[in-house]
């Protein structure tokens, strides 16, 4: 897809020009490529945020009107203010016909709602967002399109099964490489806590009078005979003088 956007010439050259042309509403950008000279060029950011995206402004063919004269080119570099994130720099690249152009196209995936492994509970696991691929200057393709249509849960999509733009190779030619998977749900299990084997407050007796054993329990009756044990140990075989005497003799 090719976009129209408009470039005024510029003459800035110190980062003071360069500061006072942005708080004006335009971004330096400058053009190189081909056969003519690289030449200083100034964007309109309101103009430019109609063509900006994210994903494949660097892979847009641009009709660039500079002063009047149309050149086709496309974004190569984008400088980024390291607070607002918004652009302060642009490269453009003049597309020459005949010429091979190595750019990073993103990959789309469709069909998702016919996708059996995603009804079933499947994962897509996307490998590769973008895909560097080498294509022809008047054909660069906008994006690079997967149906997952038919899919099952473990299928691999490698690029060898991705219909490519015609004239269109990727730059990677070793391996068979791999752009998404469906993989199976991850359901982490929580592990059960262990019960603690501890006895209820009071069981203890009950548990070995059932098992035959004998337990004590306490009343005043045993209290009261306790002490009158106690007292007769205390007092021995204590006796009268008298009798101990009679006992000797």
């Amino acid at each position: 897809m090719t976009n129209n956007l408009k470039a005024t010439k510029r003459e800035s050259k110190t980062s003071g020009d360069l500061n006072n042309l942005r708080s004006k509403g335009f971004i330096p950008a400058i053009l190189y490529g081909g056969n003519n000279p690289s030449l200083k060029i100034s964007i309109d950011e309101k103009l430019l945020n109609k063509v900006f995206s994210s994903d494949s402004f660097l892979s847009t063919v641009i009709d660039l009107n500079i002063d009047g004269q149309t050149e086709k080119v496309i974004p190569r570099d984008i400088s980024y203010h390291v607070i607002s994130d918004k652009p302060i720099h642009i490269d453009f690249m003049r597309i020459t016909k005949g010429s091979k152009i190595i750019l990073q196209i993103p990959v789309i995936f469709k069909n998702n709602k016919d996708c059996p492994g995603l009804k079933s509970g499947g994962v897509l696991n996307i490998v590769r967002r973008k895909v560097e691929l080498s294509c022809s200057a008047e054909n660069i393709p906008e994006n690079i399109i997967v149906d997952l249509a038919n899919l099952e849960i473990g299928a691999s999509i490698k690029i060898s099964s991705v219909k490519l733009p015609e004239n269109a190779q990727p730059t990677i030619t070793d391996r068979d490489f791999v752009v998404a998977t469906i993989a199976a749900p991850t359901i982490v299990k929580e592990p059960e806590k262990p019960a603690e084997d501890v006895p209820a407050e009071g069981t203890e007796g009950e548990a070995a009078a059932a098992e035959g054993g004998e337990t004590a329990v306490p009343s005043k009756e045993g209290d009261a005979a306790k002490k009158e044990d106690k007292g007769k140990d205390a007092a021995g075989d204590k006796k009268p003088a008298s009798e101990k005497k009679q006992e000797k003799k």
